[in-house]
C-alpha cells in the first residue's frame, strides 16, 4: 500500500510538472493604445510561468480620469504573478480564439479616434502572431480577451519597480 501511495504522489507529481513544460504558449503580449479621450494605454507581458510585466503609460487607476492626466508622466512599470484561476481563464479565451488562423489585422473604418489593440502571441514551437486591430472590434472573442486585459491591470497584485 505504501508502494502504491508513493506511485500515486510521484505520478500526480509529475503531471503537474509536465503541464507547465508543455504550455502551447511561451509569451502573450497585450499592447493598448491611445484614443482622442481617456482609454487607458498599456502593455502587458505575460510568461508560462505566470509571470508579468505591466508597462502603464496614461489612465490605468483612476476611474473618473481628467485632461490633467495627459501632462503627467507615465504611470511606470509593475510586475506581478498572475493569479493560477486568471492565467487559466487567459489560456482558454486563447485556446478558443484559434490565434494562429485570426486575420492579421482588423479594422474599424471610418473612424478616426479609436485605441487600438496589439496582441502578440509566441507559441512554444518558435512561431509568433501579431494582430492589430484599430478599434478593438475584430471579433466577439477577441474583444473578451481585451477585456479581460483590461481587468488584469486592477485585479491583480503590481509592484511598482519603476
Amino acid at each position: 500500500m505504501k508502494y502504491l501511495l508513493s506511485l500515486c504522489t510521484f505520478m500526480l507529481l509529475f503531471s503537474c510538472n509536465s503541464q507547465k513544460v508543455n504550455s502551447k504558449y511561451s509569451r502573450i503580449e497585450y499592447n493598448a493604445t491611445a484614443c482622442f479621450g481617456f482609454c487607458p494605454v498599456f502593455k502587458m507581458t505575460i510568461n508560462p510561468d505566470r509571470t508579468a510585466v505591466f508597462e502603464a503609460e496614461h489612465f490605468n487607476f483612476n476611474d473618473k480620469p481628467s485632461k490633467d492626466e495627459f501632462s503627467k508622466p507615465r504611470e511606470g512599470t509593475f510586475k506581478g504573478t498572475i493569479k493560477q484561476e486568471d492565467y487559466n481563464k487567459l489560456i482558454t479565451l486563447l485556446d478558443g480564439l484559434n490565434v494562429k488562423n485570426l486575420n492579421d489585422k482588423y479594422a474599424e473604418k471610418n473612424i478616426s479616434d479609436l485605441p487600438s489593440s496589439h496582441l502578440r502571441v509566441k507559441f512554444s514551437d518558435g512561431t509568433e502572431k501579431h494582430i492589430e486591430d484599430y478599434g478593438k472590434h475584430g471579433t466577439e472573442k477577441l474583444a473578451e480577451v481585451y477585456k479581460f486585459f483590461e481587468n488584469l491591470r486592477k485585479n491583480q497584485q503590481w509592484t511598482k519597480v519603476n
